[in-house]
């Protein structure tokens, strides 16, 4: 079938987009898109995130720009700007809801529709990248994302797990996931990596350590890095306010801009 022109041109300003993905809920996965899209922002990029998680939208608070409201404009919704300088855009079933605590009863083809609307009908504009943060599991939503934003653009998916066994489990039936749909799988971050003590910086492993990497190993993907639990980078979120600038001394920080950069490196056109 043609794209619609309205659908071209939306995603025509977007250079690549990437799934923040896991098997796994409570891993995450909108704490890693909001800070990724951060440390994108630092190094100079256009950033756009994309939330799918229609049941449990949590980008808006994250950015504390959930009394914001989305506007039409002629090419489609324009979304929501975290800041004033128009670095990050959003979009989310959040600014959509009456009441911040409607709940989303729906089947799954209404969930489809809006996925693809997400898609085709947001004015975008100029991104180096659009970051989709994703509900956890490997179902409808999922399927409805990536077949709707195939067409468009380079596509590749970061996992995120917690470093214990039951998560990593999860997070490998979420690889099978991806080889099925022929995503690039850009690679697998450890989060809650070790909690940082806030008084003498020691790092305890609370759950375990390392089965993201070992993961990463056994199939053959890149490890992008362990983020530790911080405290400040969880009231940071809490509070949406921007925790790279914030909080630069935190063990958190290093973790983040060191994935940022790799993504950067991965998504560059020599390496493709």
């Amino acid at each position: 079938l043609p794209l619609c022109s309205a659908e071209r041109s939306n995603l025509a300003g977007v250079q690549h987009v990437l799934l923040v993905l896991s098997g796994k809920g409570g891993v995450g996965k909108s704490t890693v898109a909001t800070e990724l899209a951060l440390a994108l922002r630092v190094a100079g990029k256009r950033v756009g995130i994309l939330d799918v998680d229609l049941c449990g939208p949590s980008i808006p608070r994250m950015f504390r720009v959930q009394e914001s409201a989305v506007h039409q404009c002629d090419s489609g919704w324009v979304p929501v700007f975290a800041h004033q300088d128009k670095t990050i855009s959003l979009m989310s079933i959040g600014f959509l809801l009456e009441k911040p605590d409607d709940a989303v009863v729906w089947r799954g083809p209404k969930k489809n529709a809006l996925i693809k609307q997400f898609v085709s009908d947001v004015a975008w504009g100029e991104l180096d990248f659009l970051i989709v943060d994703t509900p956890p599991g490997t179902s409808d939503e999922h399927i409805s994302t990536v077949e709707a934003l195939r067409p468009h653009k380079p596509l590749g998916a970061i996992l995120v797990t917690t470093p214990q066994a039951v998560s990593v489990g999860d997070v490998r039936r979420e690889l099978t996931f991806c080889k099925k749909t022929g995503l690039r799988v850009l690679g697998i971050i450890e989060n809650m990596s070790g909690f940082v003590c806030p008084h003498c910086s020691e790092c305890t492993n609370i759950f375990s350590k390392g089965g993201g990497e070992e993961l990463a190993k056994h199939a053959g993907v890149p490890f992008l890095g362990s983020v530790p639990l911080d405290p400040q980078l969880s009231q940071s979120l809490e509070d949406g306010r921007d925790f790279i600038q914030e909080f630069p001394k935190s063990s958190a920080f290093p973790a983040l801009a060191h994935i940022a950069q790799q993504i950067l490196d991965g998504t560059s056109p020599q390496s493709s």
